[in-house]
């Protein structure tokens, strides 16, 4: 995966990693950095610097998404050198619509620098121009730049200016960056034109910036870090085996690239923002309170890109390194480069804790990011026509309502027709809208959700007709009989027997951790009908009539001490053949289905437990207190985690409109979802101190409320999967590394 989602910016990502490739030789990054590097001219031929800035001055007149995904790009091939500076010393100027100062950042005969920090004052002269005095440092590519945007402290406040480096004294300062220098800037009266002093630029506006071009270049380290080190242990051997195959090492490299899609994703966002912020010329004229929203959201973005971003290059560099062992500790390899880079930018960027505290005081005034889809301009057709059906809907109540999604197709509109409407992800987004904005409520199937798209797939049409359209409309209740004592996560360990009778089978043996069984009508069940082959094989999938004789439910008290689950026994219970799904034998490809949807299913809430941020966010606000530094940075912590999942479901959902899969976003989703919940109790209990000796009851208020959640939560990461099985998933089927062994082997 990469920043950009679009076929066009992928196309880009390709050109310029392959231009990387073939003009940044890998002795070019040990090589003394002594002025431009001599790949400078080419950079300006493709027009690498101008991407972001507009056409009259000589731009290409795209936007921060497509520097966005040139600079991750470059940074995977630690390009050297003041490319990152200049484009962020471009982005910064562009911002005060001085487009007569970017002609020569945009065609590479100047490049640039900006100053973060800075101890520089200026007095206003007569003619409009500023006398500045002071120091600015470190300035990162300072001792190659022909021109520095500073910020300089005035009576009217903190302004931006640009300076020629001509006319100021640069210092350069040993740079922990071996491929790219930092300077001290030393100002002594220097008087700056009034047209060099950037008009609407604030302190804000440089620090969002910094946050999308640093953070695009901290994704790009992770990723090379990610893909080196996953390819290094997949040869490296240990012990008589690839140290991949080690789980330590897989679940390290797994977290690795958990976190630079973190990081991808919400740079990503942040660049939405700032375009969103900067918007087409139509936008100017929006109102006062618009304008001053879509600041807000930038800072937010980009604020959560700022912790995000930069803490993932840092780790997954790190990460790195242990991976490749001794070797990586040497000076020799380039992982240490890219060390010393993340590090480099999270020094230049400002301690995680201190955007983390931004995302929290947002947060609280109720700031966040609305995860919203640009849809095609013929989407307007499709959507009346589905309003007008939902409206139809709309009118009806209970059960006619229930009934009458399900015989349209509403509920599960993807599923091919009558059972759904063969909808394209498009109509689906539309449908979802369209349902929400009319206020009508899907039926809560539960379990049901995971079981109609196995009996669509694989079952019979007499199945179909028999089972889906009460279960699609919410009036039939099922239980999954999959785990057992022995056979959790590793599923297909099963040792239900069916043994074959006249006229169907009969059904032997115990499950455990059923939901809802208590109550349920009607149940899937896997069972082994054969003992020959792999453990996959001879497995049969069926369909269970919960008071058929023989089924006895057991209710399991959990921790919170209510009965979720059971466990179930099943003796001698006959299943006749017409309630066999799919082919005997080869129920483990019908149960792989019910898997996968279970698994989406259970990461796209917070699983019945109110465990939100929203939800956290109301408990901040009627504690009736400001919150310690130290819980600003838990709740900007979920914060944080919370709008990386959002923006990596709209990723998702992006990629499927355009028509193509969605990669490691969705898995890492999955991953992040089942302990997000867990994150935000844990918090919510902290906030609550000493309060939270309350029982975990409900009823209790917000204290029994979170108690209860703390504990429900728990299961999160579970069932439907345990995290460390979803790592081991990433891991396999994202970064290829070596399946785990098969027993005694």
């Amino acid at each position: 995966m990469a920043i950009g989602l679009s076929e066009e910016h992928g196309a880009l990502r390709e050109s310029v990693s392959g231009w990387a490739e073939r003009n940044i030789p890998a002795e070019l990054l040990r090589a003394e950095a002594d002025g431009r590097p001599p790949f400078w001219p080419g950079l300006a031929e493709q027009g690498l610097l101008g991407l972001h800035l507009p056409e009259e001055s000589g731009g290409s007149g795209y936007g921060l998404l497509e520097a966005a995904v040139a600079v991750e790009a470059l940074a995977e091939r630690m390009a050297p050198g003041p490319y990152v500076p200049t484009v962020l010393a471009g982005a910064v100027i562009d911002a005060s619509k001085r487009h007569d100062l970017l002609e020569g950042l945009a065609d590479g005969t100047l490049t640039g620098a900006v100053a973060l920090t800075g101890a520089l004052t200026g007095v206003r002269d007569d003619d409009g121009s500023l006398v500045v005095s002071g120091t600015a440092e470190p300035v990162l590519g300072g001792p190659l730049a022909d021109v520095l945007v500073l910020p300089v402290s005035t009576s009217q406040g903190e302004e931006w200016v640009v300076a020629d480096a001509s006319a100021v004294t640069v210092t350069a300062l040993p740079s922990l960056d071996l491929t790219r220098p930092v300077a001290r800037v030393e100002l002594a009266d220097v008087a700056v034109p009034a047209e060099r002093v950037l008009d609407g630029v604030e302190s804000s506006d440089v620090r969002n910036l910094a946050a999308i071009v640093l953070g695009a270049e901290a994704a790009g380290l992770a990723s090379w870090c990610v893909t080196a080190a996953a390819e290094y242990a997949k040869v490296r051997v240990q012990f008589g085996r690839p140290i991949g195959q080690f789980q330590g090492i897989k679940h390290k490299l797994s977290r690795m690239l958990v976190a630079l899609e973190q990081a991808r994703a919400t740079v990503w966002d942040a660049t939405r923002a700032a375009e969103r912020r900067s918007g087409p010329e139509e936008q100017v004229e929006a109102p006062e309170s618009a304008t001053a929203g879509a600041a807000k959201e930038l800072e937010f973005a980009a604020a959560v890109a700022g912790v995000m971003a930069p803490d993932a290059a840092v780790q997954c560099a790190k990460d790195a390194i242990q991976t490749f062992g001794g070797i990586g500790y040497t000076f020799e390899h380039d992982v240490h480069l890219y060390y010393r880079r993340a590090l480099t930018l999270r020094a230049l960027l400002g301690p995680s804790s201190e955007w983390a505290a931004t995302v929290a005081a947002l947060a609280l005034q109720g700031v966040s990011r609305p995860m919203e889809i640009d849809l095609p301009e013929d989407a307007g057709v499709l959507r009346e026509s589905i309003r007008a059906e939902i409206a139809e809907i709309a009118g009806l109540e209970g059960k006619e309502q229930k009934r009458a999604l399900a015989s349209r197709g509403f509920v599960m509109p993807h599923l091919s027709w009558p059972w759904g409407r063969d909808a394209k992800p498009l109509e689906q987004v539309l449908i979802a809208q369209e349902l929400r904005a009319a206020k009508v409520r899907l039926p809560q199937m539960i379990i049901g959700a995971w079981v109609v798209p196995s009996i669509a797939a694989y079952g019979t049409q007499a199945q179909q007709e028999r089972f889906l359209p009460r279960t699609l409309s919410g009036e039939m209740i099922w239980c999954q009989l999959f785990s057992e004592p022995g056979a959790g996560s590793d599923l297909a360990s099963l040792q239900m027997k069916a043994e074959r009778v006249e006229g169907g089978w009969k059904l032997n043996g115990q499950k455990i951790w059923t939901s809802v069984a208590h109550v349920a009508e009607w149940g899937i069940c896997i069972a082994r009908n054969s003992s020959e082959g792999s453990k996959h094989e001879g497995i049969t999938y069926f369909l269970v009539d919960m008071k058929a004789p023989g089924v006895t439910v057991r209710p399991l008290t959990e921790m919170t001490g209510e009965n979720l689950f059971n466990e179930v026994f099943l003796d001698d219970v006959f299943v006749p053949d017409d309630l066999v799904v799919g082919e005997v034998g080869e129920g483990w490809k019908v149960a792989r289905n019910t898997l996968s949807n279970e698994r989406v299913s259970l990461s796209s809430g917070s699983g019945g437990t109110g465990s939100s941020v929203p939800d956290l966010l109301g408990l901040a606000g009627r504690l009736g207190r400001d919150l310690s530094p130290v819980e600003a940075q838990r709740v900007a912590g979920v914060v944080c985690e919370g709008h990386s999942i959002n923006a990596l479901s709209l990723r998702v959902t992006l990629k499927q409109l355009a028509g193509s899969e969605p990669g490691a976003d969705a898995s890492v989703r999955k991953l992040l979802s089942t302990s997000h919940a867990q994150h935000v109790s844990e918090t919510a209990v902290e906030l609550l101190g000493t309060a939270a000796v309350t029982a975990a009851d409900m009823k209790l208020g917000d204290a029994g409320y979170w108690n209860r959640a703390v504990l429900a939560t728990r299961a999160m990461t579970i069932y439907g999967g345990t995290t460390e099985v979803q790592l081991n998933i990433i891991g396999e089927r994202m970064l290829g590394l070596p399946r785990d062994p098969e027993p005694g082997k």
